[in-house]
């Protein structure tokens, strides 16, 4: 019998926003990542020059961290800004991948360097059709390649396609098929039955899910024309994590969408390096607490039962204001902006049964008492346009954590200066 293949927990990590990173850059958030779970980073590199350099710095920097346990990297080829022609367009990624193929830190999978792309799927590199094209490129590396891209193609393709050796679902993180004519009780808590479709044409070959905590995007047509949001409401980085522990049997890597893509708002790191133009709706919302809520689930991934819980936890997160509030922006409302709650959505990590309560409003009027029982309780609490969010938890009427992110100056904002839905995230602690 084989052995059972290693579970793996990565995150996305996209170089683009490292021009300014030194090696004791990466260095931190390989420590960082690694104290939260994560094993490796897909290194989402383009066409630029310099983005080589950096990601060398990274393998050197995954060499020197002092890391529990010896941390992996892999490239995540961006074929939305590599080319993908010529030969001589595949003949450049070989080069990329053989530089890194044999470093110590270099992620292998059954024994295989580990390659991975953001699209791709009408890359030819001169050749016949998709298969062909992949086949060239895996043929023109010297090492063996174990190749799991996310393709955007009908998966019924894929039994044509054996230049791949798995896959990565992109989208499966989200309900991207939602929109504001949905009926409601879809949009409430919507299914994230996404995979399936993938592994009933896989095969048996190596499948990578996604999990993510958020969606917004806010460039105008005088940028990058993207403005639009997911729905992230219903503690979607938990439910989805949730539903990737009861079907770990059918998943080998979790990859965590992002670390650092500020622009799309789904970094779960610190805000660091250089932003793509996404100051306006990033400075000043931290993500770090969902990172650390991402180690208890990686663990249960990994290890296939659900670890005990440690400390008396909460975690927090919500939009700086209501959904209808009105701006001066000259980029408007994103799309699907409907689709979204103004609810404050919370995690409560509880050693013991305890009373947990969720206020909004600076008076405590709307304030609500929860008793939960010990392990992790979702709650969610209805936004005050004029407030901030708080919760305490208690047991035997002692304190034993509390949340109030207004400490650290954050408020509901009634007249936003911009639309700006991404989410203030915060986590109790000292």
């Amino acid at each position: 019998m084989a052995a059972p293949r290693e579970k793996l927990v990565v995150a996305h990590f996209m170089v683009g926003n490292t021009y300014p990173y030194t090696i004791q850059d990466w260095v931190e958030d390989i420590t960082l990542a690694s104290e939260n779970g994560i094993d490796g980073f897909a290194l989402n590199i383009g066409k630029e020059e310099w983005q080589i350099s950096r990601v060398a710095d990274c393998y050197e920097a995954a060499r020197r961290a002092r890391t529990s346990q010896p941390f992996r990297v892999f490239l995540s080829l961006d074929m939305t800004s590599i080319p993908g022609a010529s030969v001589d367009d595949a003949l450049l990624i070989r080069d990329h991948v053989s530089r890194f193929a044999g470093h110590p830190h270099q992620l292998r999978f059954i024994g295989k360097v580990l390659l991975s792309t953001f699209s791709g799927g009408k890359s030819r590199f001169g050749q016949k059709d998709l298969n062909s094209a992949w086949n060239f490129v895996k043929g023109v590396v010297e090492a063996a390649i174990h190749f799991v891209p996310a393709f955007f193609i009908d998966p019924a393709r894929y039994p044509a396609v054996s230049s791949m050796d798995g896959f990565f679902n992109w989208n499966g993180g989200w309900s991207t098929r939602l929109t504001p004519q949905s009926p409601r009780h879809e949009i409430r808590m919507p299914r994230l039955d996404g995979d399936l479709v993938h592994l009933k044409h896989l095969g048996g070959r190596t499948f990578m899910a996604a999990v993510t905590p958020w969606f917004f995007t806010h460039y105008g047509p005088d940028s990058w024309n993207k403005n639009w949001i997911y729905r992230g409401d219903d503690w979607l980085f938990v439910r989805r994590w949730e539903q990737l522990i009861a079907m770990r049997d059918q998943i080998d890597i979790v990859q965590i969408i992002s670390y650092n893509d500020y622009g799309e708002s789904h970094y779960v790191g610190p805000i660091k390096g250089a932003q793509p133009n996404s100051q306006a709706w990033v400075d000043g919302f931290p993500h770090e607490p969902w990172l650390h809520l991402a180690r208890y689930y990686a663990r249960a991934f990994k290890e296939g039962v659900y670890p005990a819980i440690e400390a008396d936890t909460i975690y927090m997160w919500a939009r700086p204001h209501l959904k209808s509030a009105v701006t001066d922006d000259p980029v408007p409302r994103p799309r699907d902006w409907e689709l979204t709650d103004d609810m404050i959505w919370v995690v409560v990590f509880a050693m013991a049964p305890a009373v947990v309560t969720t206020s909004s409003s600076d008076d405590g009027h709307d304030a609500q008492i929860v008793e939960v029982p010990s392990g992790v309780s979702k709650l969610s609490h209805q936004v005050d346009p004029k407030g901030s969010m708080r919760v305490r938890m208690e047991r035997d009427g002692v304190l034993v954590a509390q949340c109030t992110p207004e400490r650290h100056g954050f408020r509901f904002q009634e007249r936003p200066g911009v639309y700006n839905f991404n989410v203030y995230c915060a986590m109790s602690g000292p």
